[in-house]
């Protein structure tokens, strides 16, 4: 009987815990579940913070703009009025080192819609669209779509939108990643929100690429630095950062806190409730020479199995979460997140492993001839 305690007993406990979860199914598959909404809550809020963040970064680069300028005090990332004087851009045009310039006009819809609008020639000359469907802007109520926003919202050339209490035809679709997702009119849009001669943003193409430097300085030479950011593409690239966005950060330490205390609480009620059901089980086992920590070990390798399982319930479901945000909000991007799967994965396993330390101490305690008479 020594042998069972102290012998080569490996795959005998192993044994022990497939039967146990086996036989369990039901509470083995529901424990496992609710781990893995933990878990797939961590990967959702992270896919959700590195989409945006993706998301932006191409559309900055898609532009085709070196140089991006906008009103001092405000960030990039939460742009939402206009602010500068639209007599800018011809001041910045003007720069021998300046290829062309061109400004947009930003108005804020609902949730974290945006509508641009654009003075059409100019932005096009920088931002070259490439057309799916349709044509540019010609007519006064004339708005065009990226991709994106038109297969999400099931939009296309010939459709009208409710916007501004004014209804908008979608005349052209075009390539996704050229700043903005709808555009129209750049002095429509003015008129229309009170902001005539107000633009957000200057977008600069410079003659030599290799110079974005020394074009910066000559910029910050020209404007009141004190009014006015310049940023190169890679400089506001940078800005686009998970440190950037503060609320998804706190929101992503939020689900992780949860997702610990919600892992402990699932597997310490369901190790608590198999303490129960295998009070005479773990007699038997004493009786036939098992120590405490033997019986510690079988409750804890079961709380690691259910953990296991839970992260790969998680990780599947993660899947399923970016599908449903891409149908349902389709203007928020939840990225699939590889690197966080091992990160969420340990996280629940802690506390999984937390959970059962008392039900397992608590077995391990257990005199066998009371468990034993146990009914």
């Amino acid at each position: 009987m020594e042998k069972l305690a102290k012998g080569n007993t490996f795959p005998l406990v192993y044994r022990i815990v497939f039967e146990s979860l086996r036989h369990r199914w039901v509470r083995t598959l529901l424990s496992a579940l609710a781990i893995g909404v933990g878990v797939a809550m961590i990967l959702s809020v992270v896919g959700m913070r590195e989409g945006m963040i993706g998301d932006q970064r191409s559309r900055v680069r898609g532009m085709g703009a070196e140089i991006w300028i906008y009103p001092a005090g405000i960030s990039p990332i939460s742009i939402s009025a206009a602010q500068m004087s639209e007599r800018l851009v011809d001041l910045v045009a003007q720069q021998d080192y300046v290829a062309s310039a061109t400004s947009s006009t930003i108005y804020p819809l609902e949730r974290i819609n945006r509508i641009t609008g654009i003075d059409y020639q100019a932005f096009d000359d920088i931002a070259q669209f490439k057309w799916i469907e349709g044509r540019g802007l010609e007519d006064r109520l004339d708005v065009i779509l990226d991709e994106f926003y038109s297969r999400q919202n099931k939009l296309g050339v010939g459709d009208t939108i409710e916007m501004i209490n004014q209804t908008w035809n979608v005349v052209g679709v075009f390539e996704s990643g050229k700043s903005a997702r709808m555009l129209v009119s750049q002095d429509v849009l003015q008129e229309l929100t009170d902001n005539i001669g107000k633009i957000t943003m200057i977008y600069v193409k410079i003659r030599d690429p290799t110079k974005v430097n020394e074009a910066i300085a000559a910029l910050h030479e020209k404007l009141s630095v004190e009014q006015y950011q310049i940023y190169s593409v890679e400089e506001l690239v940078s800005e686009f950062s998970a440190t950037t966005v503060p609320e998804v950060e706190i929101l992503m330490n939020v689900m992780i806190t949860l997702n610990v205390v919600f892992g402990f609480l699932v597997v310490f009620l369901t190790m608590h409730m198999a303490v129960l059901e295998r009070t005479r089980e773990i007699g038997i086992l004493k009786s036939l020479g098992a120590s405490p920590r033997y019986i510690l070990g079988i409750f804890m390798r079961e709380a690691f199995a259910l953990a296991v399982f839970g992260a790969i319930a998680g990780i599947l479901a993660s899947f399923g979460a970016s599908h449903a945000m891409k149908t349902f909000l389709p203007t928020w991007q939840l990225a699939i997140v590889p690197g966080w799967w091992p990160i969420a994965s340990v996280i629940s396993t802690v506390g999984a492993l937390l959970g059962v330390l008392y039900p397992a101490w608590k077995a391990a305690s257990q005199d066998a001839l009371e468990s034993l008479a146990y009914e």
